[in-house]
């Protein structure tokens, strides 16, 4: 029989890296504020009073010194999870990311593996300042070297964290900070599938939605009016955004005709323009219309009390939609 739990999505996150921790000694849990507090978002709480403190435990305040000591750990056997406070906190570690984490393994010939696990609260929505709602995840796609994957429910994040853990390739984890306290069932004995692949999480006929992380909820919501008017759209989960599970796309859009994607992050020179430019390479004569990206703005995160309008809702995406059924 199998077991299902309903959790958070933070709760999961907490619970897959217990599991974690509970079958692999040489996994270590570290960041700012982790252990006995849990962390910001208390992600970690519980593992310092379960595990100790010399599995789980406090960094100072350096992002550098964070992934430089992950990759140390690495080299050493060990399977480091480095949280990072908040996304926009990374860019003090890009030179130890892109540089060293990217490339040690292509260095020293595959001699050198790097299970490494980068944790990366990401995204808006929380009526915080800027560097605290930053979508940088588009830079470490582009990096060779690294994986990047974001989690938008609680079976996904339960599982997804596990399997990251047991990669022997450097993950960058982002996590939906706005979609924490989300609740769903989560099945504790089966994972849903490869860590790198897409999902297909509402079938349609009309559009294709291409999406990821706390933009997932927001698409399914936007489905959902738009079959009530009559509009049926296939919504697709990337979970993975290095490498993107292309064949899932093309297949649904040689289907539909049509493609939206939708995310929080600026649309310029992104993740969505990547996905636009292949599918048109891919999707040429089977495409009704032009891809449309919907997304933030090119501006700096704005103020807590502008952020509603920076951020994509059910209504710019339906937007998209009609001006793609318009074609």
């Amino acid at each position: 029989m199998t077991n299902f739990a309903d959790m958070a999505i933070a709760k999961a996150i907490n619970a897959g890296l217990r599991k974690a921790m509970s079958e692999d000694s040489k996994v270590l849990v570290f960041g700012e504020d982790v252990a006995q507090l849990g962390g910001v978002f208390r992600v970690t709480e519980g593992l310092h009073a379960e595990f100790g403190e010399s599995r789980i435990f406090n960094s100072p305040i350096a992002e550098s010194g964070i992934v430089g000591t992950a990759i140390g750990l690495a080299m050493r056997g060990y399977r480091p999870v480095a949280e990072i406070q908040f996304d926009g906190f990374i860019f003090p570690a890009f030179d130890q990311i892109t540089t060293q984490l990217a490339k040690m393994q292509n260095r020293s010939e595959g001699y050198h593996k790097m299970p490494v696990v980068i944790r990366v609260p990401f995204g808006g929505g929380i009526g915080a300042v800027e560097h605290h709602s930053e979508s940088p995840e588009a830079y470490f796609a582009h990096t060779a070297g690294l994986r990047v994957v974001s989690p938008s429910n609680p079976n996904d994040a339960y599982w997804m964290i596990q399997q990251a853990i047991r990669s022997n390739d450097p993950v960058m984890f982002f996590e939906p900070k706005r979609r924490y306290w989300q609740k769903g069932p989560v099945n504790l004995d089966t994972p849903p599938q490869d860590l790198y692949s897409a999902r297909v999480i509402r079938e349609g006929s009309d559009v294709t939605i291409a999406t990821y992380g706390p933009m997932v909820h927001t698409s399914l919501q936007a489905a959902e009016v738009a079959a009530s008017e009559g509009v049926s759209i296939e919504v697709i989960d990337l979970r993975s955004l290095s490498p993107i599970d292309f064949p899932t796309i093309i297949e649904s859009v040689k289907k539909t005709g049509r493609l939206v994607t939708v995310s929080e992050a600026p649309n310029s020179f992104s993740i969505a323009s990547e996905i636009s430019a292949r599918i048109t390479e891919e999707c040429f004569f089977h495409l009704q219309a032009p891809v449309l990206r919907v997304g933030g703005f090119d501006i700096p995160y704005p103020a807590a009390k502008l952020e509603e309008i920076y951020l994509p809702d059910a209504d710019r995406i339906l937007e998209a939609v009609d001006r793609s059924r318009a074609y």
